[in-house]
């Protein structure tokens, strides 16, 4: 099967978060990973659970070393990207910044990831994603009515305002490599891409159009008929009824007449519909609404545990998941064309497992990689 991104070759300077998945990403469509880890980089307790780390080669430099340095800018001779995640100003110290790299390799599409971003009051400041999505207003949107926002796990910040906009960030500049054969510097930060995401509703508050109050809007569980309501043996049943004839076939579902309820746009009256409609799921068990509703046009679908996930019909049908080793992987996403997922990469290698390999690749001799990989050796050789 071809990739999209064959022939590509990526050096990644090893972090947390959103370096880690773009690399994945970047593996999933083909292209040729090189994980630059410390020399003292354990990985996992469960070697098998990186799925984060899958379709790497991975190598062990101590980046303080000057000649460690040396090493990934040979690797940058043969390369197209180099993706990293440290805190503004750390690349340039250890001499591997933008300025150096590409005067090394001029087509080189550098790639970085921050949370803040590279100027301002907070740039130099520790943080993770769920002060990002605190500072850009989308943290205090989220939740229930009277109730404190609610973290959405990591995968707003992190993952989607981070890894794949940095992703996304290093495709776009590649094509631009191909027109002009000028590399250029993909600046991602975890605000921008948080801001980004949230494009639709600050206009909307700004003009009136959705209240700053939690839980009382269309899309924060504001309305009955987008919502989650507990089932009788405590479980869970997700609705999201919006349009007008979906919303009519969740009301036959649920044995309401449409004749006797107030207007469903009414935001007046959402809060005693969504009591009525709470009082209705909790009449079933969760697999009972399935029998209900499932497969039909009523925006429904129950909430799953994510082992249940796993084994769900349309799940299993579409290979939406992988087992690698005994571990469920997500399948590599987006998919191209209509051949289904594409393989699941090998799994993450030990860390620095190819070390010797790819500095060979990358033009060092031997006498140069076991100055590099003997710590005792280290000192009295030089890279040239």
């Amino acid at each position: 099967m071809n990739s999209p991104l064959d022939g590509v070759r990526v050096v990644e300077l090893a972090g947390q978060g959103p370096v880690p998945f773009a690399g994945m990403m970047l593996a999933d469509l083909g292209a040729d990973v090189i994980q630059v880890v410390r020399p003292d980089a354990t990985g996992p307790t469960d070697h098998r659970t990186d799925v984060l780390g899958r379709g790497r080669r991975s190598v062990a430099l101590d980046l303080k070393d000057p000649r460690a340095g040396d090493a990934v800018l040979a690797l940058l001779d043969r390369s197209s990207v180099l993706i990293e995640g440290f805190r503004p100003g750390v690349a340039e110290r250890l001499g591997l910044g933008p300025e150096t790299c590409l005067a090394r390799n001029p087509a080189l599409v550098y790639g970085r990831v921050t949370g803040w971003g590279r100027e301002g009051p907070y740039a130099q400041t520790a943080g993770h994603d769920l002060n990002y999505l605190a500072l850009t207003g989308a943290l205090h949107a989220i939740g229930t009515r009277g109730g404190p926002p609610v973290p959405p796990l990591n995968l707003v910040a992190d993952y989607g305002g981070g890894g794949m906009l940095l992703a996304f960030g290093v495709v776009s500049a590649l094509l631009g490599v191909e027109r002009t054969g000028e590399g250029q510097v993909v600046d991602a930060a975890m605000v921008d891409g948080v801001a980004a995401m949230m494009a639709m509703f600050y206009p909307l508050v700004a003009t009136g159009g959705w209240a700053q109050e939690r839980g009382t809007n269309l899309l924060d569980s504001g309305a009955h008929f987008y919502a989650v309501y507990e089932t009788s043996d405590g479980r869970y049943v997700s609705v999201a009824a919006i349009e007008p004839r979906f919303y009519g076939a969740l009301l036959d579902g649920l044995g309401l007449d449409p004749a006797g309820l107030p207007d469903q746009m009414d935001a007046s009256c959402w809060p005693s519909m969504k009591r009525r409609f709470a009082e209705i799921f909790r009449t079933r068990t969760r697999d009972e609404w399935r029998g209900v509703l499932e497969h039909s046009d009523t925006c429904f679908a129950p909430v799953l545990a994510p082992l249940e996930a796993l084994a769900h019909p349309h799940h299993l049908a579409r290979r939406t998941f992988q087992n690698v080793n005994g571990v469920p992987h997500p399948a590599p996403a987006p998919r191209f064309g209509d051949a289904g997922p594409r393989p699941v990469p090998p799994p993450a290698p030990r860390p620095g497992e190819h070390t010797a390999e790819v500095l060979a690749e990358a033009g060092l001799s031997p006498a140069e990689i076991q100055a590099l990989t003997t710590p005792q050796g280290a000192h009295h050789a030089r890279l040239h």
